[in-house]
């Protein structure tokens, strides 16, 4: 197992698309990419949206397959799970396609202020214990490092098993005055049959798919800040 992780780093740190900066140089506010992203790493003008706990990256690599005039960057801090999706990009010879390992909570330091079109989180541990409410990705705190990095029309998308954290973002979000645009406690019930060709059903992470053979309803919940 630790060799093949090794075998997976090596690899990353050969595919010009996997970023794995210095945390001290990014916790430092030293990340060369911050606000460059459009002109020194994917050199064009489209818009970019990042996947925030990517894992494996299956939402990331699959968007980015399917809409090459955006630009997509997911990011995770565990780079052996990243491996995967950049070894799709790599065989599929994506160009607007970027894997970042850092911290979540780093955002800020990683892309300037209004730099983002839009966000995804996709099946995060919903950390249902009360002490462990700082970590839920969508507590107030980090819904204001969103915020920061987000275009004034950006979105977040939350897709998740959790109705647990479905009802707690979607509480929070309604607290501070955001703006709920689509929330389904279910999307197979409430939107296949309406939007059989919604993205949300062209793209099953590995958690989904998992989740989906035990029985579990797949949450949904899109909004933005303004």
């Amino acid at each position: 197992m630790a060799k093949n992780k090794l075998k997976k780093f090596a690899e990353n740190a050969e595919m010009r698309h996997v970023i794995e900066p210095n945390w001290a140089d990014v916790n430092a506010g030293n990340f060369p990419l911050k606000g460059n992203w459009k002109r020194d790493f994917f050199q064009n003008d489209n818009p970019i949206v990042v996947e925030l706990g990517c894992g494996r990256g299956e939402y990331t690599f699959g968007l980015a397959k399917r809409n090459p005039n955006v630009n997509y960057i997911g990011v995770d801090i565990k780079g052996n799970r990243m491996w995967n999706g950049a070894k799709w990009a790599q065989e599929e010879g994506l160009t607007n396609i970027a894997f970042l390992r850092t911290k979540i909570e780093l955002i800020t330091n990683a892309f300037a202020e209004g730099e983002l079109d839009e966000i995804w989180i996709t099946f995060p541990d919903p950390q249902i214990k009360y002490k462990r409410m700082k970590h839920r990705m969508t507590n107030p705190e980090f819904l204001e490092k969103y915020k920061t990095v987000l275009s004034d029309s950006g979105v977040v998308h939350l897709k998740c098993d959790s109705e647990f954290l479905h009802g707690y973002t979607h509480g929070i979000v309604q607290a501070y005055g955001y703006v709920v645009e689509e929330a389904y406690h279910d999307i197979d019930f409430q939107l296949r049959e309406q939007e059989p060709d919604h993205i949300l059903f062209a793209i099953q992470t590995y958690y989904e798919q998992m989740w989906r053979e035990q029985g579990k309803a797949i949450n949904y919940l899109r909004f933005r800040f303004q």
